[in-house]
């Protein structure tokens, strides 16, 4: 009969595994901001769930994949815009403060990081909170495009869906041929969510800090991600090539199990709170316990 591991077990692996590399490269997912209200993409066996992603180069060239994305995006962008970090977010921001973490790279759109308090963060693919024009390069923030949205297309304002991670809503809205789109302020040109769609490449300068901050670290810590697109899974495939350890905190089947030194199928809020506790209580007990060194050399 397998033993059963309670969540303070989980988290005692966890610390002790931050313990040894506190240099760790912290790699999440949308696992991570499901109990700030935000549903991930796929279910416990990896399986993605709801209508087929848009993808950008279909976003580019169509006119009317662009207003099926923005009347989604509509709908489903303020559940995004309210949500706020939880506490897996708030530990990993004070694990980087006291030193038990490198990096986070995130494969999050959600901002959710930096709210938290985190400021060693790499987005992988970009946040949904900007948009950028496509002909002038402009950045507005995702509120004021809201608002651009709500105006022209009055008939759909506060509609409900559910959201996707990426701000999509998993329903498809009728009478699309008369939806207005939003448009730059600068050129009026055709704006784009400032994130990495479906289809496209991360930035060339981003793969090249993120593929830096996996050669720095010491370790990979996998929290919230079923790894299954490649742009994350390649990392765990990096730590295992040069020796360093994996570990995951991951609800369900990621596609790098076999790979994984430690795996936790538990809730990363219920188990980075615990496991930052056990840090610090660690870090005070070993200053009481390491003898007091006065000026003559002698021991106190």
């Amino acid at each position: 009969m397998a033993e059963a591991f309670t969540v303070h077990d989980h988290a005692a692996r966890i610390a002790a595994f931050l313990d040894r590399h506190p240099r760790a490269l912290v790699l999440t997912g949308a696992g991570l901001s499901t109990a700030s209200g935000i549903p991930d993409y796929r279910d416990r066996d990896g399986t993605r769930r709801g209508k087929p992603p848009i993808h950008g180069p279909d976003f580019r060239k169509s006119e009317a994949v662009q207003r099926r994305y923005w009347a989604r995006s509509m709908i489903g962008w303020p559940v995004l815009a309210q949500a706020r970090p939880n506490r897996g977010h708030a530990a990993l921001a004070s694990l980087e403060r006291i030193g038990h973490i490198g990096s986070v790279l995130t494969q999050n759109v959600d901002g959710l990081h930096g709210q938290a308090g985190s400021h060693g963060v790499l987005e992988l693919h970009g946040n949904i909170h900007t948009v950028v024009c496509l002909e002038c390069s402009a950045i507005f923030p995702r509120a004021f495009v809201q608002g651009q949205l709500e105006d022209f297309n009055p008939h759909m304002a506060g509609a409900n869906a559910t959201p996707l991670p990426d701000g999509d809503a998993s329903v498809e809205p009728t009478e699309l041929a008369s939806f207005r789109l939003p448009y730059c302020t600068c050129c009026g040109g055709t704006l784009m969510p400032n994130v990495v769609f479906f289809g496209d490449n991360v930035p060339p300068a981003r793969t090249a800090i993120a593929l830096e901050q996996m050669e720095r670290a010491d370790a990979l810590l996998v929290v919230g991600s079923s790894l299954m697109v490649y742009s994350g899974f390649r990392f765990c495939r990096m730590a295992q090539a040069a020796g360093k350890p994996i570990a995951a905190i991951n609800l369900g089947r990621t596609r790098a199990d076999d790979l994984l030194d430690i795996k936790i199928e538990e809730s990363a809020e219920r188990v980075l709170p615990l496991a930052l506790d056990m840090l610090i209580k660690g870090s005070e007990q070993t200053e009481r316990d390491t003898p007091s060194i006065p000026l003559d050399g002698g021991i106190l």
